[in-house]
Order: structure tokens, then C-alpha cells, then sequence
């Protein structure tokens, strides 16, 4: 079943056990509140494993802004050359958007990740759409948030993926200093990380993703996008992601 090399049916149980515990440990060490519903969790991580958006690179792993060694990379932008699974997206976004904060006034988008599927949902639920850049610009109007937002309007905001949550609130409190009502935040994928649910806790915003990383990892290993040893790995950098590059070493 999940290692090819073991044939004997005691040793294919024992290899359930581990993995079922391995995923159990994901679940409680997933502690970041971010509402979702399991089902579009699911297929949310299911596209995202059948066009390749998921990359693994343990031995040259990717390096995050913050300065975090991975040795995954959720590519986001890979699903707008995908029509069925950038429809997908748009359609539960705007679903989730109407669900959770009713129909907004405005639909703002973080810079550049979401500018693309930010603009797809605002057109879906038919309602002006922004973006906001991670500072303001040098040169020109030297705008941070580009389009027509006016003071007190009501705005949902949409990212594409949710780390840390540092760049994402940065956008949060451009628009509030704009005197927008921010009504909470959507993304497509989040790593569950304690230091986002602090930082969106701190900064009062309701954050609401399609999938997460616990189902992304179920998903990989029942589809054999990852082997068992791969998800052991992956649980281990879950764990401490910071720490992750020199318990390699």
C-alpha cells in the first residue's frame, strides 16, 4: 500500500498505524484558527496536487521571505493557467465571501499574489476591486492601494497564501488607514502556523481559507504525489519550521 517494499500484511497495518498517527499529529498541531470547510479543503488541495502547483525541494529547499528554509512551495499562481481550477477558486472564494462578511462594498487583493483571483471574485460577485502593494510606490501618484476606494466602505480581501500572515495584515492596515471597514480576509491555502493565528488574533481579522496544509498532506499522500517518508519530513518541518534547515545538517 504506502511502502512498496513491504509485502506482509502485519507490516502493511504497522505502516497504516504510523502514518495515521503521523496525520493525527498534523491535526493537533494545527492550531491556527482558520475556518474551512473539510469538503472544498479537500478539493482545493486535490487541484492543487493534480496541476503541479505543490513543489518538493528537501535538499535545495526554498527560501521564504521570512527567512524560513521549506521544503515545500504551494505556487499559487500556477491555477490561473487553469481555467476549470481558476473557475473553482473564484466561484467557493465568492461563495465564502458572501457566507462569511455578505456582499462587501469593495473586493481588495494583496499584492501580486491575489491580484489576479482578487479581480476574478470581485467580477464574480460584481462589485469594484483594488489591490494593495506591499508599500507605497517611489514614483507617480506613489500609491500603496491602486484603484477607487472610498472612506468607510466595506472590504473583504483576498490573498492567495497565508504564511506568517506578516505581509498580508500589512495590507490590512494600509486599507484601514485608508478608513476602510475591513470585514475579514479569505485565502486559497495556509500552513496553519501558531504565529499567524497570533498575528491575526492581535490584529482582530477573521481569516477564512479554502484548504490548509493538514488536508494538502492527506491529499498528496492518498494520490502518491508524496511517500510516507516524504510526509514524515513534511510533519517534521511542520513542526518547527524556523528550526527546520539546521536539524538537517
Amino acid at each position: 500500500m504506502y511502502f512498496a517494499n513491504k509485502t506482509t500484511k502485519t507490516n502493511i497495518v504497522l505502516t497504516e498505524i504510523v502514518l495515521i498517527i503521523g496525520l493525527s499529529l498534523t491535526k493537533t498541531l494545527y492550531i491556527c484558527v482558520m475556518d474551512f470547510n473539510k469538503d472544498t479543503a479537500k478539493k482545493t488541495a486535490a487541484h492543487l496536487l493534480q496541476i503541479k502547483a505543490i513543489k518538493l525541494s528537501p535538499k535545495e529547499p526554498f527560501t521564504w521571505a521570512s527567512g524560513w528554509k521549506s521544503p515545500i512551495y504551494c505556487d499559487n499562481r500556477v491555477t490561473l493557467s487553469y481555467v476549470p481550477v481558476r473557475n473553482f477558486l473564484k466561484e467557493e472564494i465568492a461563495k465564502l465571501v458572501i457566507a462569511k462578511h455578505g456582499k462587501p462594498d469593495v473586493i481588495a487583493g494583496v499584492a501580486t499574489g491575489a491580484i489576479a483571483i482578487g479581480m476574478l471574485v470581485a467580477q464574480e460577485l460584481g462589485v469594484p476591486f483594488i489591490y494593495v502593494r506591499p508599500e507605497a510606490k517611489k514614483h507617480g501618484r506613489k500609491n500603496q492601494i491602486e484603484g477607487h476606494l472610498e472612506s468607510g466602505q466595506n472590504v473583504v480581501v483576498i490573498e492567495d497564501l497565508i504564511s506568517t500572515g506578516t505581509s498580508s495584515l500589512n495590507a490590512v492596515k494600509a486599507l484601514k488607514e485608508a478608513n476602510a471597514t475591513v470585514k475579514g480576509m479569505i485565502a486559497i491555502f495556509s500552513y496553519g502556523f501558531q504565529i499567524a493565528s497570533d498575528n491575526f488574533k492581535k490584529d482582530n481579522i477573521e481569516l477564512t481559507t479554502l484548504s490548509n496544509y493538514e488536508h494538502l498532506l492527506e491529499q498528496a499522500l492518498e494520490s502518491k504525489y508524496i511517500t510516507s517518508q516524504e510526509l514524515r519530513m513534511l510533519e517534521q518541518w511542520r513542526i518547527a519550521p524556523s528550526e527546520w534547515k539546521q536539524n538537517e545538517k
